[in-house]
């Protein structure tokens, strides 16, 4: 098993579709970046990655806010805080003349800060005690994304922060951070509350008769559908609400347009897996079709290897060379067999166990032993190899899916973050991350040409 002429390696080797490297550090120092939303599939790492670049940021001279909407509350710990609310908390222990907060998303807390904003107190305490807009409050379809666009519109209206990380909700689909909202506001203004409202807006004798005869089929309908205290709940709800409709649509317009500015920044975070690579694809051509300026994509829980030039195929080859038994690696050699020396030499005569050594000389390893022990190091060996080409193997997949990627996209910039042996949980670690982020350095090797 020769190895390869290194010239040999290093001319067969290349990427199959070069791609360009995410520079993280100018995007973060550049005082026109006033926002970077970290976005993508669930569980490929938004939350670090949102809290690293905040560190970093900060670290670099920015005073920085993170808004996470992660209900793991992964990022109060790994800043040293105990819990995280709809209020920004400053982090201690950051080194540099710039500042970090980080908070949490109260989904429900905002959802009513915009109630008492909006409405004078009287119908503010009527919203909310009202039994359906809680539940719409605390769990309805696409409220979380929607109040995420709201606290990232507060926060940049009150123009405290240089930059704004946003690690965008949890979702199933990447795409749900910016379909959502609209989903909501189409809800809000959509024909069932126009009609809803209708009697109200009518008033007096002219709306009770509207009430009355133009929605008696559609209220006993819904009333057997949803039930009547559920529909009173929601007439009484639209109608409280009435005035504060416009302002949804209005407010998620005037967020849209926010993330379409020059100031925002995206960064599609994914792992390099198909599912995962397959969403950022998405996202990365809705932020195109949307007009949003997509700064790159963070490809987290890449694995390297540091003998990459052996491939899994060599190292399989080598691996089962030595488990594989062959007539000279047979135990014992030609001891025993029949017309053998040793069976009429002097091994089995009284003279030679006479010349033999006392047991006191005889305390180093014999050759079963040293045997036994070259079979143990062989397959120790063996494992290794197989684990090797596992682990090439695991590297083969990762690079052939990142190059779809970036052959489908050539245009995006990738940074590439190592794979870590444990979970990130305190400022030591974000730092760890945000260096690899900014160290221009590929994780995956170079594809071998077939």
């Amino acid at each position: 098993m020769s190895p390869e002429p290194a010239h040999t390696q290093e001319t067969a080797r290349h990427r199959l579709t070069p791609a360009r490297v995410l520079d993280v550090d100018p995007l973060l120092d550049d005082p026109k970046t006033r926002i970077v939303v970290c976005c993508g599939s669930g569980g490929v790492g938004k939350t670090t990655t949102a809290a690293a670049l905040g560190l970093r940021a900060a670290e670099r001279g920015r005073k920085v806010v993170v808004l996470t909407i992660d209900p793991a509350r992964r990022l109060a710990q790994s800043m040293g805080i105990d819990s995280l609310d709809n209020t920004p908390r400053r982090v201690k222990g950051v080194d540099g003349d710039g500042e970090l907060h980080a908070m949490m998303l109260d989904m429900k807390r905002t959802f009513d800060e915009i109630v008492e904003a909006h409405a004078d107190g009287e119908r503010a305490a009527a919203i909310l005690n009202n039994p359906f807009y809680q539940s719409l409050s605390a769990g309805f379809a696409g409220t979380q994304e929607y109040m995420a666009m709201e606290k990232l519109g507060q926060l940049r209206a009150r123009d405290e922060w240089d930059l704004i990380v946003v690690d965008t909700p949890p979702s199933r689909s990447a795409l749900d951070f910016l379909d959502a909202p609209k989903r909501l506001g189409s809800f809000l203004d959509g024909r069932l509350i126009r009609l809803l409202t209708a009697p109200a807006k009518l008033g007096g004798r002219a709306g009770m008769k509207f009430l009355n005869v133009g929605m008696s089929m559609m209220t006993g309908t819904l009333g057997k559908l949803l039930g009547g205290q559920l529909l009173k709940d929601v007439q009484t709800f639209v109608a409280a609400m009435d005035t504060t409709f416009g302002g949804f649509r209005t407010r998620a317009d005037a967020t849209y347009r926010l993330l379409q500015a020059p100031g925002t920044a995206f960064l599609v975070v994914a792992a390099p897996e198909r599912d995962a690579l397959r969403e950022a694809a998405y996202f990365v051509e809705r932020l195109a079709a949307e007009d949003m300026p997509l700064a790159g994509l963070v490809l987290n829980r890449v694995h390297g290897s540091g003998a990459a030039r052996l491939s899994a195929e060599r190292a399989l080859a080598a691996a089962e060379n030595l488990v594989e038994p062959r007539i000279v690696d047979q135990d014992g050699g030609k001891a025993g067999v029949r017309n053998s020396p040793d069976t009429y030499g002097s091994s089995g005569s009284p003279a030679s166990e006479s010349a033999a050594p006392p047991a006191s000389e005889t305390d180093s390893p014999g050759p079963d032993q040293e045997d036994e022990a070259a079979q143990s190091v062989e397959r120790l060996t063996a494992g290794l190899l197989r684990l090797h080409a596992e682990r090439m193997q695991l590297l083969s997949r990762e690079q052939r899916t990142r190059d779809r990627f970036t052959s489908l996209h050539p245009e995006v910039a990738v940074a590439e973050v190592a794979a870590l042996p444990g979970d990130v949980h305190d400022l030591t670690g974000l730092r760890d991350i945000g260096d690899r982020l900014a160290a221009n350095r590929p994780e995956l090797p170079e594809a071998a040409v077939d």
